[in-house]
């Protein structure tokens, strides 16, 4: 049994601005935090090597050093290691001793650490948004309650558009 595939150019138009819409938010993320990602998975490559320990010599007997004839030459500094940079920022030393204080079962331990650091803001935890979900809720501060209207007529009103469906939008209200 073959497939039917009901497309016509209304839908194939939309396939097409939904395709170069996600390709730009990819290329539009990779320009912002491309550098930083490079540069975090060298650090972790640099991490991974192997530690490659000294030849330790056996000791000679102390004689007069030679007399340089020549003129002294520097050596080249060894060049200093990046230090691992992680996507996120590093977890205060009260909320890590909770991962030491009991056992998960008890609602103590692991559970007690993850459920602490759940309630931190994502801005408080990452460096920068990682996935381009992270866009939707980044910075947007506390949230705001507020009161229900018990009149009827003010939900309604502040429910429906005013000037009819097909109004100029804000462009705040536009997920571009």
């Amino acid at each position: 049994m073959s497939r039917q595939l009901n497309i016509d150019t209304l839908r194939q138009n939309f396939w097409k601005e939904e395709y170069l819409r996600e390709k730009m938010l990819r290329c539009e993320w990779y320009r912002k935090y491309g550098s930083m990602v490079k540069a975090k998975q060298k650090a972790k490559a640099a991490a991974r090597l192997p530690l490659k320990l000294p030849t330790l010599h056996p000791k000679a007997p102390l004689s007069p050093p030679p007399a340089p004839k020549s003129a002294p030459s520097k050596a080249p500094s060894p060049v200093p290691e990046a230090p691992f940079q992680s996507e996120m920022y590093p977890v205060p030393p009260v909320t890590r001793a909770l991962l030491y204080e009991g056992i998960s079962h008890d609602f103590q331990g692991r559970y007690r650490y993850l459920n602490t650091r759940k309630l931190d803001l994502p801005e408080t935890r990452y460096l920068f948004p990682i996935t381009t979900s992270f866009t939707y809720g980044w910075q947007l501060g506390p949230p705001v309650k507020q009161e229900l209207v018990s009149c009827k007529m003010c939900r309604i009103e502040s429910f429906f558009r005013k000037n009819g469906a097909f109004a100029l939008l804000d462009p705040r209200d536009l997920a571009l």
